[in-house]
């Protein structure tokens, strides 16, 4: 397990996409001791109305793989439909052209390379969010989303990376059908590629900016 501070922790968990190591396997009870700190993390009247799948079978993957790529298809074409450019044609914007690059190269990394990654996970919640009111919505979030969290901060404690990616809910539906979802009760939060990580560490983000988003009082 690796020796973090607290700070340290919070300021080099990153989303891993390149830098999964795709040939190591992870073992199973990683994978649950992970999620079972992520259990302990605070959720809407401690209900815990959370459920993950947890898949490592091959086949699985690879079916989750190719659901994802129709998905991002199905983006593209809305983009497209709408005039709106994709990641990868965003014209250079406030010097941030070189940033740009590089994640839409490892946002299709991934994309490529998904039904490789050794466990992939999906969090789910209770309860479907189609035409809920804010407060339904941001109560059913405020309840997945730090027990989300805490798993990737369980994971870098022990060699691992992960990404929270959404992609997927474009087919949300066919992605229920094959991991055997209750669609019309449950919602998928996300998908998560869970693998150990390569490369001599990770360093905090530059958020030199993130002052002008501090706001006392008022707006």
């Amino acid at each position: 397990m690796t020796e973090l501070t607290c700070d340290e922790l919070l300021t080099t968990t990153r989303s891993v996409r390149r830098r999964l190591d795709l040939t190591r396997p992870v073992a199973r009870e990683t994978v649950e001791e992970c999620l079972r700190l992520a259990f302990q993390a605070p959720n809407g009247s401690n209900l815990q109305r959370w459920r993950w799948i947890v898949v490592d079978d091959p086949d699985v993957r690879a079916a989750m793989a190719e659901i994802n790529r129709g998905a991002l298809a199905d983006q593209i074409a809305e983009s497209a439909s709408v005039g709106r450019p994709r990641l990868a044609d965003r014209p250079a914007d406030q010097g941030r052209s070189d940033a740009y690059v590089r994640m839409s190269a490892s946002v299709l990394h991934l994309i490529e390379h998904l039904q490789e990654v050794p466990v992939l996970v999906v969090p789910c919640t209770f309860g479907r969010l189609d035409g809920r009111t804010i407060f339904q919505q941001a109560s059913v979030w405020g309840s997945i989303l730090p027990a989300a969290w805490s798993l990737m901060l369980a994971l870098r404690t022990r060699g691992l990376g992960s990404a929270w990616t959404t992609l997927h809910l474009w087919r949300e539906r066919e992605m229920a059908e094959l991991l055997g979802i209750p669609y019309e009760k449950v919602t998928q939060a996300g998908l998560f590629p869970v693998a150990y990580t390569t490369g001599d560490g990770f360093r905090p983000a530059d958020r030199a900016g993130s002052a002008d988003a501090i706001r006392w009082n008022h707006w």
